[in-house]
Protein backbone atom coordinates (compact mmCIF):
# COMPACT_ATOMS: atom_id res chain seq x y z
CA UNK A 1 0.00 0.00 0.00
CA UNK A 2 2.87 2.37 0.83
CA UNK A 3 4.42 1.75 -2.61
CA UNK A 4 1.13 2.66 -4.29
CA UNK A 5 0.84 5.92 -2.35
CA UNK A 6 4.46 6.76 -3.13
CA UNK A 7 3.85 6.10 -6.84
CA UNK A 8 0.73 8.29 -6.83
CA UNK A 9 2.64 11.07 -5.06
CA UNK A 10 5.47 10.85 -7.59
CA UNK A 11 2.99 10.90 -10.49
CA UNK A 12 1.18 13.95 -9.09
CA UNK A 13 4.41 15.88 -8.48
CA UNK A 14 5.72 14.96 -11.93
CA UNK A 15 2.47 16.04 -13.58
CA UNK A 16 2.46 19.39 -11.80
CA UNK A 17 6.09 19.99 -12.81
CA UNK A 18 5.26 19.14 -16.44
CA UNK A 19 2.30 21.54 -16.46
CA UNK A 20 4.49 24.25 -14.95
CA UNK A 21 7.19 23.68 -17.58
CA UNK A 22 4.65 23.81 -20.42
CA UNK A 23 3.10 27.00 -19.00
CA UNK A 24 6.52 28.66 -18.81
CA UNK A 25 6.91 28.09 -22.55
CA UNK A 26 3.33 28.40 -23.84
CA UNK A 27 2.29 31.60 -22.03
CA UNK A 28 5.12 33.71 -23.51
CA UNK A 29 4.43 32.23 -26.96
CA UNK A 30 0.75 33.16 -26.63
CA UNK A 31 1.73 36.70 -25.58
CA UNK A 32 4.08 37.03 -28.55
CA UNK A 33 1.31 35.76 -30.82
CA UNK A 34 -1.08 38.41 -29.50
CA UNK A 35 1.55 41.13 -30.02
CA UNK A 36 2.23 39.89 -33.56
CA UNK A 37 -1.50 39.86 -34.24
CA UNK A 38 -1.94 43.42 -32.92
CA UNK A 39 0.98 44.63 -35.03
CA UNK A 40 -0.45 42.98 -38.14
CA UNK A 41 2.58 40.69 -38.48
CA UNK A 42 0.48 37.57 -38.01
CA UNK A 43 -1.38 38.39 -41.22
CA UNK A 44 1.91 38.96 -43.04
CA UNK A 45 3.27 35.60 -41.90
CA UNK A 46 0.03 33.97 -43.05
CA UNK A 47 0.35 35.77 -46.40
CA UNK A 48 3.95 34.59 -46.87
CA UNK A 49 3.00 30.95 -46.34
CA UNK A 50 -0.44 31.07 -47.96
CA UNK A 51 0.82 29.76 -51.33
CA UNK A 52 2.16 26.70 -49.53
CA UNK A 53 -1.01 25.94 -47.57
CA UNK A 54 -3.18 26.55 -50.63
CA UNK A 55 -1.38 23.65 -52.34
CA UNK A 56 -2.96 21.49 -49.64
CA UNK A 57 -6.38 23.11 -50.04
CA UNK A 58 -6.19 25.06 -46.77
CA UNK A 59 -7.11 28.67 -46.11
CA UNK A 60 -4.34 31.18 -45.46
CA UNK A 61 -5.33 31.38 -41.77
CA UNK A 62 -3.95 27.85 -41.44
CA UNK A 63 -0.42 29.01 -42.27
CA UNK A 64 0.57 30.49 -38.91
CA UNK A 65 -0.52 27.53 -36.73
CA UNK A 66 1.16 25.17 -39.17
CA UNK A 67 4.45 27.09 -39.09
CA UNK A 68 4.37 27.29 -35.28
CA UNK A 69 3.74 23.55 -35.03
CA UNK A 70 6.63 22.81 -37.36
CA UNK A 71 9.01 25.03 -35.42
CA UNK A 72 8.12 24.38 -31.78
CA UNK A 73 6.28 21.07 -31.94
CA UNK A 74 2.90 19.69 -31.13
CA UNK A 75 2.88 20.03 -27.36
CA UNK A 76 3.67 23.70 -27.32
CA UNK A 77 2.08 24.47 -30.68
CA UNK A 78 -1.25 22.95 -29.66
CA UNK A 79 -2.22 26.07 -27.73
CA UNK A 80 -1.59 28.21 -30.79
CA UNK A 81 -3.50 25.77 -33.00
CA UNK A 82 -6.50 25.77 -30.63
CA UNK A 83 -6.45 29.55 -30.36
CA UNK A 84 -6.20 30.01 -34.13
CA UNK A 85 -9.01 27.52 -34.67
CA UNK A 86 -11.21 29.38 -32.23
CA UNK A 87 -10.43 32.89 -33.49
CA UNK A 88 -10.25 32.21 -37.22
CA UNK A 89 -12.91 29.54 -37.20
CA UNK A 90 -10.79 27.18 -39.26
CA UNK A 91 -12.62 24.44 -41.05
CA UNK A 92 -12.42 20.84 -39.90
CA UNK A 93 -10.53 20.09 -43.09
CA UNK A 94 -7.89 22.73 -42.25
CA UNK A 95 -7.48 21.33 -38.73
CA UNK A 96 -7.18 17.77 -40.00
CA UNK A 97 -4.60 18.76 -42.60
CA UNK A 98 -2.55 20.78 -40.09
CA UNK A 99 -2.58 17.73 -37.81
CA UNK A 100 -1.60 15.35 -40.61
CA UNK A 101 1.33 17.53 -41.64
CA UNK A 102 2.54 17.91 -38.07
CA UNK A 103 2.40 14.18 -37.37
CA UNK A 104 5.35 13.79 -39.73
CA UNK A 105 7.01 17.18 -39.39
CA UNK A 106 6.64 18.62 -35.91
CA UNK A 107 9.60 20.17 -34.09
CA UNK A 108 11.79 19.56 -37.12
CA UNK A 109 14.57 21.86 -35.99
CA UNK A 110 15.09 20.43 -32.51
CA UNK A 111 14.70 16.82 -33.68
CA UNK A 112 17.09 17.40 -36.56
CA UNK A 113 19.64 18.96 -34.21
CA UNK A 114 19.43 15.97 -31.85
CA UNK A 115 19.91 13.42 -34.64
CA UNK A 116 22.64 15.49 -36.31
CA UNK A 117 24.55 15.37 -33.01
CA UNK A 118 24.33 11.57 -33.29
CA UNK A 119 25.82 11.65 -36.79
CA UNK A 120 22.70 11.59 -38.98
CA UNK A 121 22.70 13.86 -42.04
CA UNK A 122 20.65 16.90 -40.96
CA UNK A 123 19.83 17.96 -44.53
CA UNK A 124 18.68 14.48 -45.53
CA UNK A 125 16.60 14.04 -42.38
CA UNK A 126 14.96 17.46 -42.66
CA UNK A 127 14.26 17.07 -46.38
CA UNK A 128 12.82 13.58 -45.90
CA UNK A 129 10.52 14.60 -43.05
CA UNK A 130 9.21 17.66 -44.88
CA UNK A 131 8.74 15.72 -48.14
CA UNK A 132 6.86 12.87 -46.44
CA UNK A 133 4.69 15.36 -44.53
CA UNK A 134 3.94 17.31 -47.71
CA UNK A 135 3.06 14.20 -49.73
CA UNK A 136 0.89 12.75 -46.97
CA UNK A 137 -0.94 16.05 -46.44
CA UNK A 138 -1.42 16.61 -50.17
CA UNK A 139 -2.92 13.13 -50.59
CA UNK A 140 -5.14 13.62 -47.54
CA UNK A 141 -6.32 16.98 -48.91
CA UNK A 142 -7.61 15.20 -52.00
CA UNK A 143 -9.54 12.66 -49.93
CA UNK A 144 -10.99 14.85 -47.16
CA UNK A 145 -14.24 16.53 -48.08
CA UNK A 146 -15.28 19.86 -46.65
CA UNK A 147 -18.15 18.86 -44.35
CA UNK A 148 -18.59 21.84 -42.07
CA UNK A 149 -17.39 25.35 -42.70
CA UNK A 150 -16.29 26.14 -39.16
CA UNK A 151 -15.18 24.48 -35.97
CA UNK A 152 -16.30 25.93 -32.68
CA UNK A 153 -13.98 25.00 -29.83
Amino acid sequence: MFALLEALKEAAVGSIQSIKQIAIIVIPIMLVMEILKDMGLLDRIADWFSPVVRIFGMRKESAFPLVIGIIIGLSYGAGIIFKAAKENKLSKKDLYLITYFLVAAHAVFEDTAIFAALGVSAVLLLATRLAVAAMFTFLASKVIKETEKEVNL
